[in-house]
């Protein structure tokens, strides 16, 4: 007999994902894992970029596991844990409007916006970047990777690399719009020279605190937005020497206000995150 879950229905700037609240019901959380591709199918299920599960964690406040629409578990995601920091107040997980979660790149800090009462943004604590080519992982040699020149299909593109947790190689061009995502971005996904596979960000730099992005994200492919790749997008900015410290990365589903603080090196991320519909979904 089919076991049926309730979920929500979440996006960040259009970066869909279901939530399902693991907290309560003792549901085996490697069967919910396995279900995600059929659930994320947007023609035979749900429809979304990933499945999160709001999971108990013994040393913080929550833990989060999101698993990608082919099935891979990622280690991060910016999008998801503004839906998750959202879902867990929205839902009365909590009465916290900032909490901890953990999650496999490390933990997160989350802060709820409010105006009149009502949640109207996320800000996100989202931690130091890594640089050093065996944090990303990227094969080669130590060091950071600034501007390295890697050749798919015959053309050769400036990459530099950054984690949040998860890997970002990101490519600076001169027009965005129209550029051929779903044809460079794959290819470089699957470099040998990633061992986990990386993201990859396509950017336009419009003025050193305006960036315009589109990204292929790992396990999901293209999506609207990605919060870790504007991230990654900022610092690769800095690094290069075309972005300010502080910028909007404007993507495809809108854009999200990213700072790079000197002073403690950490990452802040802040933007909206939107209920759209709860259902059950047959496991």
């Amino acid at each position: 007999m089919q076991t049926p879950i309730p979920f929500v229905k979440m996006h960040g700037l259009g970066n869909d994902f279901l939530l399902v609240d693991c907290l309560s019901s003792a549901y085996d959380i490697e069967q919910l894992a396995a279900a995600a591709p059929a659930w994320c199918d947007r023609h035979f299920g749900v429809g979304g970029d990933g499945v999160i599960l709001v999971l108990p964690s013994p040393t913080q406040d929550f833990r989060m596991r999101i698993i990608n629409s082919d099935g891979s578990e990622a280690e991060m995601c910016g999008n998801g844990v503004r839906c998750f920091a959202v879902f867990a107040y929205t839902h009365g997980l909590t009465a916290r409007t900032q909490f901890t979660i953990d999650t496999p790149a490390g933990v997160i800090t989350p802060v709820l916006h409010f105006a009149e009462g009502h949640v109207t943004g996320v800000c996100v604590d989202m931690g130091e970047p890594r640089l050093e080519r065996a944090e990303i992982p990227m094969r080669g040699p130590a060091g950071p990777v600034i501007n390295e020149p890697l050749t798919v299909d015959g053309v050769t593109f400036a990459v530099t690399t950054v984690s949040m947790g998860n890997p970002h190689a990101v490519i600076f061009v001169d027009e965005i719009a129209e550029f051929p995502v779903a044809r460079y971005g794959p290819l470089l996904e699957q470099l040998p020279i990633f061992p986990r596979r990386t993201n990859v960000e396509f950017v336009q730099v419009m003025t050193p605190t305006h960036l315009k992005m589109r990204v292929w994200e790992r396990g999901a492919g293209i999506t609207l937005a990605c919060g870790t790749g504007a991230c990654a997008t900022l610092v690769a900015g800095v690094l290069t020497g075309v972005a300010a410290r502080t910028a909007t990365v404007e993507l495809p589903g809108g854009p999200l206000a990213i700072t790079w603080d000197e002073a403690n090196n950490h990452l802040y991320m802040t933007g909206p995150a939107v209920e759209v519909f709860s259902g059950t979904v047959l496991l």
